[in-house]
């Protein structure tokens, strides 16, 4: 299972060309995808009413994982440790990358500067 974070979701939806996304390259080659309770939100708060079928569409046909004890207890090592190094990034993508170690699974991305800030985290990126 592999993790989607916000940035791939928002290209794909964006792109009129699907074929040319991250997420549909990475679909070809694997076919079990999540995203976090975070991303749902970030997602549902940037979207209007016209949008929000294409979101439901696709988010049925993902899992969900929940932001829940062990990604707040995963959540608080990240910042704790980009805090001491000057390197915090934003809450959001604190927390879904929690959700990835927490949950244990690799985190796609197109936001390689914050994440790859996160030690202990798996990430795909593209390229």
């Amino acid at each position: 299972m592999i993790l989607l974070d916000t940035s791939v979701l928002v290209e794909h939806f964006r792109k009129k060309d699907k074929t040319s996304t991250f997420f549909y390259h990475l679909a070809e080659r694997h076919d079990e995808f999540a995203i976090s309770t975070i991303t749902h939100y970030e997602i549902f708060c940037g979207s209007n009413d016209s949008q929000d079928a294409f979101w439901e569409v696709l988010f049925n046909n993902l899992t969900i994982l929940p932001f829940d004890v062990s990604c707040s207890m995963a959540a608080t090592k990240i910042y704790k440790t980009l805090k001491a190094k000057g390197l915090l990034i934003d809450l959001a993508d604190l927390a879904i990358a929690a959700t990835a170690i927490a949950h244990g699974v690799s985190l796609c991305t197109l936001n390689e500067k914050h994440f790859k800030r996160v030690e202990d985290l798996s990430l795909i990126m593209q390229g």
